[in-house]
């Protein structure tokens, strides 16, 4: 055999090294500006009449960037509940948690500038590099859709408005951020999270009925033990009374949030403030039917109707231009104390792998 004949031969790489490329960074997953505001206003349209209709006093680009992220609030929604036959995902087979498991995957994907195949998380990553949302804000939401995969019912008051949090105050924030509000502007960060409490606290009273049905159950399980209430028999008619007294309770903590929510308000631009009023007015209407109906308040689901919703932007109008009253009663859940208790109850910090100053170095005459 001859020398060249004993050479290795070196294999030849299946791709030419170069070829090979790192994905680049696409926010908005490379999709068009306008044509995923145009799909994320249809889905705002679909998805909350009230909101939508306070969005429309907003400028148009914190109207755009607010349906944007809208959007994806609302398919992350869509796919946790199991209603994602609408999108590109085939989830139909999966459980709750990689329901859940899918919709971190997506969200963290779209927030590094990657793309995901499915509209909604683009939006997000759209929106999320022009205002600056944080990976934290985005998994602050998505712990809400994770404690109801795992079956979680909150046991205390404190454990409500933790769950409160993570689905609607931890959203009230990233709309801030939408909003132009700096990282740094910590108390009117604390208000926009009042909002969203407000909000699903409403949300809560006007939907114990629609939660019931779907086998969950988000009255702190020491409400129901004190009017001696078992659990999951909340709805019995001898028990409508008790629950009228409970949605009462849930409407009057919305109305404390709401109050401080209104004096961040206040601090926004005009148009800006108008329609966070508008939607704090129509989100309060809802709460104030609940108790007005009393024990038929869950016989239908409560609502505004259109000339209400007209009503209430013409409210807030002029109490965007003569400023709201000061709170009168102070506020127990704080955003701060309700971001310790979110990361209290997450898994713990891992360990770095690091060493420490000095490891493994010995002095000579050892």
């Amino acid at each position: 055999m001859t020398r060249g004949t004993l050479q290795r031969v070196r294999p030849r790489p299946l791709v030419a090294s170069q070829v090979v490329r790192n994905t680049p960074r696409q926010m908005g997953g490379g999709r068009d500006r306008f044509a995923l505001i145009g799909k994320a206003r249809d889905s705002i349209a679909n998805g909350s009449k009230s909101f939508n209709v306070a969005s429309y006093l907003f400028d148009k680009p914190t109207r755009d960037r607010t349906h944007l992220l809208y959007a994806w609030c609302r398919r992350c929604d869509d796919i946790a509940d199991g209603q994602d036959h609408g999108g590109e995902l085939k989830l139909d087979n999966a459980s709750a948690q990689d329901r859940v498991e899918a919709i971190r995957i997506l969200t963290h994907r779209a927030l590094d500038g990657q793309p995901t195949a499915d509209v909604a998380f683009d939006a997000l990553g759209l929106v999320a590099a022009e205002a600056g949302i944080t990976r934290d804000m985005c998994d602050d939401v998505i712990d809400g859709f994770q404690l109801d995969a795992e079956g979680w019912m909150p046991r205390t008051t404190g454990d409500l408005m933790r769950y409160c949090y993570h689905v609607a105050g931890a959203v009230g924030v990233m709309m801030a951020k939408v909003m132009g509000v700096p990282s740094d502007a910590e108390d009117t960060l604390d208000r926009a999270c009042d909002l969203g409490l407000a909000f699903q606290l409403n949300n809560i009273a006007r939907d114990i009925a629609e939660d019931d049905a779907a086998g969950r159950c988000y009255l702190p399980q020491e409400w129901l033990a004190e009017f001696d209430i078992p659990p999951g028999e909340h709805m019995k008619p001898q028990h409508r009374t008790a629950l009228v007294k409970m949605a009462k309770r849930l409407i009057d903590m919305a109305e404390i949030h709401d109050a401080h929510a209104r004096i961040g308000a206040g601090r926004l631009p005009f148009r800006r403030r108008w329609a966070i009023l508008s939607a704090a007015n129509i989100y309060g209407a809802i709460g104030e039917e609940v108790v007005r109906q009393a024990e038929l308040a869950w016989d239908n689901r409560v609502h505004t109707t259109a000339l209400e919703k007209l009503g209430h932007v013409v409210a807030a109008l002029k109490e965007s231009v003569s400023g709201s009253f000061e709170p009168q009663q102070e506020r127990e859940w704080t955003r701060g104390k309700l971001l310790v208790m979110a990361r209290m109850a997450g898994p713990a910090a891992g360990v770095p792998n690091t060493p420490i100053r000095d490891e493994g170095v010995r002095r000579k005459d050892d």
